[in-house]
């Protein structure tokens, strides 16, 4: 509860859920990752590719989510070996973020890897090396044969066979998309803010909601064409469920110069500089939020604009004292 201390207004703002996977809360959330990835990226030129898996493979990942590992592994390997073939004695390492997504636009289970590279490598004696080329061929070829064998090595005999296939039928190897599409910092930053941070579905998609059927839309993937879907609610909750991740799984997973920390990576020149920080984080939290998306500030007094305080705390509709909850706080910490 908010109160006016100038005309005595109250005002109940109830808690969001905090949940990653709430298409209103998982927006904070994804605006909070999305400023972690941008505070690592160099100030350099990226390359964001994506991973992709034949059909067939799918229906794996679903029921052993455990296989997911295997995407980051193979990318990881992939990514690495590139850049190692550039030139063996000098080292050269890119800095790499890889993000799973593991649904498509009609919302299927889809799981996929999305990676932003940098154009360049930082070699052990502190050289950098920019990489314009990417080879396809190399990409494509090595990211199936990196995933297959990953994927045997976790199920067992039993997976040869569906391995054969898979090469029979994609002979040129699983799709990668690496064209060169960013250009500078800025873009890569609102790119990682727009796109690899997003949640499942956005709200502007669902269209309607009757009491029995759910209406939403998307843009199909292969030709931009837009399509309309209407199906039953808990056919679009089973849709909804499928993406929710393991507990604790790490989405986001950092390689190369942006996991590794050695005294030598600190002379590289980053994106933003941690002066800016504080002042970028502070448009994520809640006053900031609602005033840049609706326009209003919700903590001033609708009678005499006056700046509103917080003066209690409801629990189940029951009032719950700051030093209360500032007890139990500690406690938590102490049996931790």
């Amino acid at each position: 509860m908010y109160a006016c201390s100038k005309c005595g207004m109250l005002k109940y703002v109830p808690f969001r859920c905090k949940s990653r996977f709430c298409p209103t809360c998982g927006v904070k959330y994804c605006q909070e990752r999305s400023n972690a990835m941008s505070f690592k990226l160099i100030q350099c030129t990226h390359r964001h590719c994506v991973f992709t898996i034949d059909e067939q493979l799918r229906h794996f990942f679903l029921e052993d989510r455990s296989l997911l590992d295997c995407l980051f592994n193979a990318v990881r390997s992939v990514v690495l070996r590139m850049f190692h073939e550039i030139n063996k004695s000098k080292n050269f390492v890119p800095g790499f973020i890889c993000v799973l997504h593991t649904f498509g636009r009609p919302l299927e289970w889809n799981p996929h890897i999305h990676c932003l590279i940098t154009q360049g490598g930082f070699s052990d004696d502190g050289f950098w090396r920019v990489v314009k080329h990417f080879s396809y061929t190399l990409l494509r070829k090595s990211f199936q044969t990196a995933l297959l064998n990953e994927m045997e090595k976790k199920i067992g005999p039993s997976f040869k066979k569906a391995k054969a296939a898979i090469y029979k039928k994609n002979k040129n190897g699983f799709y990668v998309y690496a064209k060169p599409n960013l250009c500078d910092t800025k873009t890569v930053i609102k790119y990682i803010s727009r796109y690899l941070g997003r949640p499942v579905i956005a709200l502007s998609r669902i269209d309607s909601y009757d009491g029995e059927n759910v209406t939403f839309h998307y843009n199909r993937h292969e030709d931009n064409v837009f399509v309309k879907k209407t199906i039953p609610a808990l056919d679009f909750i089973s849709l909804l469920i499928q993406h929710i991740p393991e507990p604790h799984y790490k989405m986001t997973r950092y390689y190369g110069l942006y996991a590794r920390h050695r005294e030598k990576d600190k002379t590289l020149t980053l994106a933003i500089h941690k002066s800016k920080r504080k002042t970028i984080q502070s448009f994520t939290m809640w006053r900031n939020n609602i005033l840049i998306s609706f326009g209003y500030d919700p903590l001033c007094c609708p009678n005499c604009k006056h700046t509103m305080s917080l003066t209690d705390v409801y629990y189940n509709h029951k009032r719950v004292s700051l030093e209360e909850l500032y007890e139990r706080a500690n406690a938590k910490c102490r049996s931790a």
